[in-house]
């Protein structure tokens, strides 16, 4: 299957190395966002096409479908290209900065009938995943969820410490993998939820610190809590507190209260591209379709909402 990359950045090179264990996929070009940084990556991975026109990249002969890993303000818009156009779409999330950017993409996959994925990859990663079972196999009861995401993000620079030509979001971005895993781990779309955030940055114009309340009907809380203040590097945790034990996740690495790692296999964005790829192949709609993820984005919009109801108070 021929797939056109777009955006040459840290998840464009995360899913160029993926693809290499995925058999049947060929990158046939890459759509840049940065004329140099684009030539650099389709010479260091013999992409044999690039241009900084998505829709000329989506035009190249033979593609099926684009995975699209530029700035998050571009998703919605180059996400309703690729569909216009036929082709079969795997985007970074958020999806979209809104609820109504959200809500129009479901409709035009419901329309096109293409399979449409989000990356929410902590719903594919080996220590999510086996959490996701003890729970649903009653294995398991959960009082309370503790996720924690640090960044040090006070300038625009990017995972490599290039600049960035866009501003990152800590809700729509960088929540919206907590509030996915946690909605989908409790089978609860309709999560009480609450949010505060502290002061905007004066350069960037962002919060740069969040706090997040979420509760299931089955009475388990959970508590977010979301930096880019935080000094050292991006540090991702949970602790999943149980009747029957606690367990921690950090980073890929999935341990109980007494500090037994529990042994796993597999690699994250490995088994999410495949699933975007065998969904295709399969005919069927993947595990995080545009409909299947939109409820985690109608929470979003929820905390939004209370987050600015605060902020007018």
């Amino acid at each position: 299957m021929k797939v056109c990359l777009a955006g040459e950045g840290a998840q464009g090179l995360t899913h160029i190395q993926a693809l290499g264990s995925i058999e049947g996929v060929d990158v046939v070009t890459l759509a840049g966002g940065i004329a140099a940084d684009a030539e650099a990556f389709a010479q260091q991975w013999k992409i044999p096409h690039h241009s900084l026109n998505l829709e000329e990249c989506l035009r190249q002969p033979g593609v099926e479908a684009v995975i699209l890993t530029t700035p998050n303000h571009l998703h919605a818009a180059q996400a309703t290209l690729a569909l216009n156009m036929g082709k079969h779409v795997l985007v970074e999330l958020p999806m979209g900065l809104s609820l109504e950017d959200s809500r129009g993409l479901a409709d035009l996959e419901e329309k096109t009938g293409l399979v449409c994925m989000v990356c929410h990859t902590q719903r594919y990663s080996p220590p999510h995943r086996e959490i996701f079972r003890r729970v649903r196999e009653r294995e398991l009861r959960l009082h309370h969820i503790v996720a924690q995401t640090y960044f040090f993000r006070r300038q625009n620079v990017n995972r490599f410490g290039k600049p960035r030509t866009w501003t990152d979001d800590l809700l729509w971005h960088i929540a919206c993998h907590t509030v996915d895993f946690v909605s989908y781990l409790l089978n609860d779309p309709g999560l009480e939820a609450w949010g505060q955030a502290g002061p905007d940055h004066p350069k960037l114009g962002i919060p740069m610190d969040l706090t997040l309340g979420l509760r299931s009907k089955q009475g388990c809380v959970v508590s977010a809590v979301l930096s880019f203040n935080n000094h050292g590097p991006i540090d991702t945790s949970y602790r999943f507190i149980g009747e029957e034990n606690t367990f921690f996740i950090q980073r890929d690495r999935l341990s109980d209260y007494q500090g037994n790692v529990i042994p796993l296999e597999g690699s994250s964005f490995e088994i999410q591209d495949r699933e975007f790829f065998d969904a295709i192949r399969e005919g069927r709609k993947p595990l995080t379709s545009f409909r299947a993820c939109l409820p985690t984005m109608e929470l979003l919009d929820r905390i939004q909402k209370s987050i600015d109801s605060k902020k007018k108070g």
